[in-house]
């Protein structure tokens, strides 16, 4: 077993995160956030650092509690969880994974020509989640057994540009865009629907204290489809599924890659998102971020990927202390990657991101 890795302890204070995300208050330390961590990673942290020691793996319940060992390990104020059930199936592709923490399985890519469904024959045929036949096995456990300094941010909802992609294909998207929108406006419909049902179920339990919508809209220089279509088609999705968070009491946090400049506004002002998440240093830094939009929202994460996957832990600190000092004044900023801590991310580098965060206002 490795020493611990982190040379100031913190104990998880959802409250505290809570405050620093909804800009109530200058927070008392940096809060960390992520939107996951690669199963690989968390293997990797896990047997490193004897995290798992005196679990049973035949337990029901080892999942959920594998998960909040290493959460609190890494300094995590929350864990993420979303009602079972409500996945859409798609077409996809595996290779060969070549991380240095390999996938066993492989790495799968979407299929982004055509998918299950590129007419309305197939629209009928498709085997839609019976929203009714959701389950919460797990929020149901974590409601009851997690520590009470933790918090459930709700997840697995809101991917509508990439479920419209992955169930159509882009390109035959981009064609319906012109030749057929009832379609496309079809299946919006349904996964709307689909994720209707996921807030309630979510918005059940006291512990689910944020919403996560994760939609990845955009790509290096523009979005995805036309900001006109996101407004027609998109951005409604997100703005119900804000509005019912809201009525709860709930911040809606989005995680979008991509340039979404042309519509940060339309996030912002009309389906009124309290964060964002997803950066990367080709299109705007998080202290670029915070300059423009930090008195109007919370920005999440930001430390680039390629930079944390190909430079040196010192200059991984180096960069935390500049994203930092231009981010924490007046609270709106938790600490992560730009992106998630997938499995070629070097697992010490990840650590440094995170010991150098703990150490900030210490």
């Amino acid at each position: 077993m490795d020493t611990n890795p982190f040379s100031i302890p913190v104990k998880p204070d959802w409250e505290g995160f809570y405050n620093c995300v909804t800009r109530r208050a200058a927070p008392a330390r940096v809060h960390f956030v992520e939107l996951f961590l690669d199963w690989e990673v968390q293997e990797a942290i896990a047997e490193r650092f004897s995290l798992l020691k005196g679990l049973d793996t035949g337990d029901p319940f080892f999942a959920q509690k594998r998960m909040i060992a290493i959460q609190r390990f890494l300094g995590y104020d929350y864990v993420v969880c979303g009602p079972e059930g409500a996945g859409v199936a798609t077409r996809g592709t595996t290779v060969k994974d070549t991380a240095e923490l390999t996938r066993g399985g492989g790495r799968g890519y979407a299929e982004l020509n055509t998918g299950p469904i590129t007419n309305w024959e197939e629209f009928r045929r498709y085997p839609w989640p019976d929203p009714d036949k959701l389950t919460t096995k797990a929020l149901e456990w974590y409601e009851k057994n997690l520590p009470d300094d933790m918090c459930v941010i709700g997840g697995l909802l809101a991917h509508f540009v990439e479920n419209i992609i992955s169930l159509m294909g882009y390109e035959t998207l981009c064609t319906a865009l012109f030749e057929d929108r009832a379609l496309v406006a079809a299946v919006r419909n349904r996964l709307f629907e689909i994720d209707r049902h996921v807030m309630q179920k979510l918005l059940q339990f006291d512990r689910v204290r944020f919403i996560w919508g994760s939609d990845d809209m955009g790509f290096r220089t523009s979005t995805l489809i036309s900001p006109a279509d996101l407004r027609e088609f998109v951005l409604p999705g997100h703005k119900f599924a804000a509005r019912m968070a809201h009525e709860k009491g709930r911040p809606y946090l989005l995680h979008s890659c991509g340039n979404l400049s042309a519509i940060m506004d339309d996030l912002i002002d009309d389906v009124k998102i309290d964060a964002k998440h997803s950066f990367e240093d080709t299109i705007e830094s998080p202290a670029e971020a915070k300059r423009k939009y930090g008195n109007r929202l919370a920005l999440l994460g930001g430390i680039d990927l390629d930079f944390l996957c190909r430079r040196s832990e010192a200059e991984v600190r180096k960069r935390v202390r500049e994203t930092l000092s231009a981010c924490m004044p007046g609270g709106g900023y938790c600490l992560g990657t730009g992106n998630s801590v997938a499995n070629y991310v070097p697992v010490s580098n990840y650590l440094a991101m995170l010991d150098e965060g703990r150490k900030f206002m210490a």
